[in-house]
């Protein structure tokens, strides 16, 4: 149908011209984003996984902190259970030293080995890092608690978040306990039977110089051979034995924390790397194929301004409602107002 109040052509054009600024400028925004889904309103479903998933790399970032503090914790008091170990070694060679020395003897040993349980609380209470001592504390009753190092960020198939941990029994390590009445006291000042070296919660201070009794208990951290029998010191050296397998027993436990802690810090990195990869996977843009596409659609746009253009200037092919076209004169006039001939009149001949 031919209509002089509306263009379907020119109509026509300018829906493909905005479809054409359209991609144009979704184009663009890629480009200069880099992401094919940069809202919600690109996809709904992609935008709102990897927004959940963002969010847990960044609580998994803390976790890479935490692993690192506890680390940190683990490493100072293994240092300081290493240095006691050494120093206990140290007691023993003085017990062995005392066995069969002379009163006079025993006393100056007993200088040393009194230097030598100094240095061991002094390496206890100076394990400390970031107001944690695993080797030194003090429980008025009941057992010390847990030093717990976040490991873990995870959720569930249900969308359920939760944190995991690694557990360090400070009970199993402790080497002091100054607390009145603990659960348990630490491996350096507990009262250990002369006979086998077990710990009891039953101390009974021995007569120096006397026969051994079968209840007498020693403590490593005030044990003396001063004025005690070569029989008493026999069972002072079964009771650094015990301290000593003790001891070896809480410096596995931290060095398995520590190397536990560490195969959680390389896990957690692997993790996050893999939800970056995955989350790109879903919303990142192909550059190569965006500059393709910036590039085509550039040329697209000048050529649909120039359709749109033609189309709006064309003249519709239909009989003019005022009458037939009149046919040209033999006469016209000039740009100056001269009445001049058409050169072109059938009508005219010269």
């Amino acid at each position: 149908m031919a209509s002089i109040m509306t263009n379907a052509s020119a109509l026509t054009a300018l829906q493909s011209l905005n479809a054409t600024n359209k991609n144009l400028e979704s184009t663009q925004s890629r480009i200069s984003t880099g992401y094919r889904v940069n809202d919600a309103s690109d996809n709904a479903a992609y935008w709102s996984i990897a927004t959940t998933m963002r969010s847990d790399n960044q609580a998994m970032t803390t976790v890479q902190d935490a692993l690192g503090l506890g680390a940190s914790k683990v490493d100072t008091a293994y240092t300081g259970m290493n240095k006691a170990i050494d120093t206990v070694n140290q007691i023993k060679v003085k017990l062995v030293a005392a066995y069969g020395a002379t009163d006079a003897d025993k006393e100056k040993i007993q200088t040393e080995i009194a230097s030598l349980q100094a240095q061991m609380k002094s390496y206890a209470d100076a394990a400390t890092f970031s107001g944690t001592n695993m080797l030194s504390v003090s429980n008025a009753t009941g057992a010390s608690a847990d030093v717990k190092v976040v490991s873990a960020f995870n959720r569930s198939s249900a969308g359920a978040a939760s944190i995991s941990t690694i557990d360090i029994k400070v009970d199993d390590i402790k080497l002091y306990d100054a607390g009145a009445a603990p659960t348990k006291k630490g491996i350096l000042d507990a009262a250990r039977l002369g006979t086998t070296g077990a710990i009891t919660g039953t101390a009974q201070v021995p007569t120096a110089g006397a026969a051994p009794a079968a209840g007498d208990t020693y403590s490593l951290s005030s044990l003396t051979v001063k004025g005690h029998s070569d029989a008493q010191i026999a069972q002072q050296m079964n009771v650094v034995d015990a301290a000593l397998k003790d001891m070896t027993t809480a410096a596995t436990n931290l060095g398995a924390s520590k190397s536990r802690i560490d195969l959680q810090k390389t896990f957690t990195q692997s993790l996050m790397d893999s939800i970056d990869r995955g989350v790109g996977q879903l919303v990142d843009a192909d550059m190569n194929k965006e500059s393709t596409r910036l590039q085509s659609r550039r040329c697209r746009s000048p050529t649909a301004v120039r359709s749109r253009s033609c189309r709006c200037s064309a003249k519709p092919n239909r009989t003019s409602p005022i009458g037939p076209r009149q046919k040209r004169g033999p006469f016209r006039i000039s740009a100056h107002g001269v009445l001049t001939a058409h050169p072109y009149s059938p009508n005219l001949a010269f």
